[in-house]
């Protein structure tokens, strides 16, 4: 069977997209590509992102394969799957240039995972997988639809309605492979994602070692993908890591939720003599620890803080131990190690203003960057969204959406403009029902 795996050619107008814009690795189509090669099946990978492809060019790229499958996700890349776009009018815009040569056509990405009805409804998609996708599309290219019924983790249109299989799947890690990238792939990706310590020198990449986290901030939208905390296999790791540096990449930026202490791996890495940048927290992390994170090459952490008062953190579900007094040392600690470091600050409403803008103003003094505090979205499928509302429905995203505007007159740092209302981006067409 011939697969089209679709990444869209993003544009964030009016989005309040939060997500870095530049192009990154589509992970997720990586190992489904070499997971459908493997079971015999001819996948491509047409990134209208990292290939700059206008949707014409998409088009024409799917039209040459005539796929039987098209798959199109609704989020960038596996890195922003929990802050992904709200809208879905990129996929959607995509889905309809390919519609008469896609074959059948999947969508996979955080809105079908938390909400399969509406993004199948709004995509114009035949099925939607709910979850992690990699073994899902297996299952999906190896069954005619007569046989969907059989694979968990979808939902699709049939007679009575909009079936829905299951609860969203998550990925068996140690079934993953190392990923192998073409090269002009590799030679095309010029960013270095959240690096700022120098001008980016080669080619960057992604990957990640773990997938998950074990914790369950309030904020977090990762309860319907990316959930339970699970390693890859420290060979697999280390064969992907290495096919990269052989490709010239000397910066790598690890996308897992939470790059948790792992001295086994940075002893491995310490060898490799590359660069690297992690999100984390840092109350995680002691002294020796950081030490050997910086020995390994690291030079970029995004530490989530979140908020400086111990009422601010617990109602966010942080669970740190360490006080903000802690806190700060352990951040000044980690930036005699590593280049770049940066606080991460979630609008709390329990924090005071001036003790902020003091807090900030001590770590920039000695070179630890921290961000205003950022608005905070109720993602559907965030414990946030649930105290507010219940289990996400059809509407969610739009409650969501509009409950954020109507909150919010300042946004995140990365936007020129007010963001637009979803039913606007979205088009009127493709309304659900609250």
């Amino acid at each position: 069977m011939r697969i089209a795996l679709v990444n869209p050619a993003w544009d964030f107008a009016g989005s309040i997209y939060f997500g870095c814009r530049e192009p990154h690795l589509p992970l997720e189509f990586g190992y489904a590509r070499q997971l459908l090669e493997a079971a015999g099946h001819e996948p491509v990978v047409i990134d209208g992102q990292l290939e700059a492809l206008t949707d014409d060019e998409i088009r024409a790229a799917v039209e040459r394969l005539a796929p039987d499958l098209s798959v199109v996700t609704t989020a960038p890349s596996y890195l922003f799957w929990r802050c992904a776009p709200p809208e879905l009018r990129i996929p959607q815009r995509t889905i309809a240039a390919i519609r008469d040569v896609a074959g059948t056509i999947v969508g996979i990405g955080p809105h079908a995972s938390t909400t399969p009805r509406a993004a199948l409804t709004k995509l114009g998609a035949d099925v939607v997988v709910l979850g992690e996708a990699e073994e899902i599309l297996v299952r999906l290219a190896a069954m005619p639809r007569s046989g969907w019924r059989a694979i968990p983790s979808v939902a699709y249109p049939d007679d009575d309605g909009i079936v829905v299989q299951g609860g969203p799947h998550a990925t068996d890690m140690t079934r993953l492979p190392a990923l192998a990238w073409p090269s002009e792939t590799v030679a095309r990706h010029h960013h270095h994602h959240h690096r700022f310590d120098a001008v980016p020198f080669g080619p960057g990449a992604e990957m990640e070692t773990s997938r998950g986290c074990p914790f369950r901030c309030t904020f977090c939208a990762k309860e319907n993908f990316r959930d339970a905390y699970r390693r890859r296999p420290l060979p697999t790791i280390l064969v992907e890591l290495d096919r990269l540096l052989a490709q010239g990449v000397g910066y790598v930026y690890f996308i897992d939720e939470i790059f948790l202490p792992n001295r086994d791996l940075l002893d491995a890495l310490v060898e490799r003599k590359f660069q690297f940048g992690i999100q984390t927290r840092i109350d995680l992390w002691d002294t020796a620890m950081i030490d050997l994170l910086g020995r390994a090459g690291c030079v970029s952490i995004e530490a989530g803080v979140e908020s400086l008062s111990v009422e601010g953190r617990a109602m966010l579900d942080k669970r740190c131990r360490l006080s903000t007094d802690e806190l700060t040392d352990r951040l000044l600690y980690a930036k005699r190690n590593v280049a770049f470091v940066q606080a991460n600050l979630i609008e709390a409403t329990l924090d005071d203003r001036d003790e902020i803008a003091r807090w900030r103003e001590g770590l920039r003094a000695h070179g630890v960057w921290a961000n205003e505090p950022v608005p905070l979205f109720p993602y559907p499928g965030s414990p946030d969204y649930r105290h507010l509302w219940g289990l996400p429905d059809d509407g969610a995203w739009e409650r969501a959406h509009a409950h954020y505007l109507s909150r919010f007159t300042n946004f995140s740092d990365i936007q020129d403009e007010r963001p637009l209302p979803l039913e606007e981006l979205e088009g009127a067409t493709h309304r659900v029902t609250r």
